[in-house]
Parts: structure tokens; C-alpha cells; sequence
């Protein structure tokens, strides 16, 4: 069985605490964990984290991972300006950056990127209310990432969101789902 996904992801997620990017990281780690791939995922927020800086690293690999600090992302998702500022130079050449330019309106405009980076800007968070998905632009991106790089397969995406949303709460994983969908179809 040929495998249909990239065997190696460097990611950082940022944006503003609030906005699901640890969950969104956590999605992304889970698809590792159940391909029994290397793994490594670390948080990191400001001291307030609802409305703070938060992000976070995801490295997915075939290899063991020597540290989770991750200097020189092959993908970024920006969900606001402040993070498009910070990561986008630190990409490397041939990368993906995903931008929700609701927050981060003026994109990548202006920002040091290494030749080839491969940009993907638009509303997610408007794109996510006008859906009746508030909140969920963090799975919007996550959808658009995974449909430019493959990471792991669907079918492995589709099971590790699964697995993320909590019993307590499994509503939510019906609109989960539509929102990565509507990622994937950008």
C-alpha cells in the first residue's frame, strides 16, 4: 500500500490565545501518534492565555526528533499580524504559510520570506462566523495545511480530530469536521 502523505512536518501554529491553536496543534500531533511516526508537540503562551500570545511546534517525522524547538518551520499557520511578523522569516525556502487575514490583514506584505515560500491568505474567522462555525478557523486552517502539504493521510486526519474532541463533547465534532473540510476545499 503506497502511502499518499509528506513523512516530515516542522509546524508552528500561533495566533491569539483563544483562537484553538493548541487544539489545532494537538489535531495535527495525534495524526503522528496514531501513524506511529516521531512526534513532538509544545505549547507555549503568555501569561494570560485568552487573548495572549499563544502558539505552539508540532514536528511529525519518520526519525527521532532531537529537539522540539523548532527553528526553521517548513509550515506556518498565522492567526494574527503579530505571528505572521514573527514566523514568516523564519520559514524555510520551499515552506507553506497559511494566514488567516481576518486578523492579519495585511498578510504577508512586507515580510522577509525565503524564496518559494507558498502563501495561502484569507478570512478564516469570517469565513468560520458566516458558516455558523465560530471558533473554528483554527480547523479552516488546519484543513488548508493539510491540503497543501499532506502530512499525514484523510483518512488519519479525519481520526485524529476524532480523537481530540473530548466525550464531554462530542457535538462538536460535526462542525469540527465542516470546518476542516472547508479548509481542504480553499
Amino acid at each position: 500500500m503506497a502511502e499518499d502523505f509528506n513523512h516530515e512536518l516542522l509546524c508552528v501554529l500561533s495566533g491569539f490565545g483563544g483562537q484553538g491553536l493548541l487544539f489545532a496543534g494537538k489535531v495535527m500531533a495525534n495524526t503522528g501518534l496514531l501513524d506511529g511516526r516521531h512526534v513532538s508537540w509544545m505549547p507555549s503562551y503568555g501569561p494570560e492565555m485568552r487573548g495572549g500570545t499563544a502558539n505552539c511546534s508540532v514536528s511529525l517525522s519518520d526519525e527521532a526528533i532531537g529537539t522540539p524547538f523548532i527553528t526553521k518551520p517548513t509550515a506556518v499557520i498565522a492567526m494574527n499580524q503579530p505571528s505572521v511578523e514573527k514566523f514568516g522569516p523564519t520559514i524555510v525556502s520551499g515552506g507553506t504559510m497559511v494566514i488567516d487575514s481576518t486578523l492579519a490583514m495585511n498578510g504577508a506584505e512586507g515580510v522577509d520570506l525565503a524564496d518559494g515560500v507558498n502563501v495561502f491568505a484569507f478570512k478564516a474567522t469570517e469565513m468560520a462566523e458566516e458558516a455558523g462555525l465560530k471558533g473554528l478557523a483554527n480547523i479552516i486552517c488546519l484543513g488548508k495545511l493539510w491540503a497543501e502539504t499532506h502530512f499525514c493521510t484523510r483518512e488519519t486526519l479525519d481520526a485524529a480530530l476524532a480523537k481530540c474532541v473530548p466525550p464531554s463533547k462530542q457535538h462538536l465534532l460535526e462542525p469540527n469536521r465542516k470546518a476542516l473540510q472547508m479548509g481542504i476545499d480553499l
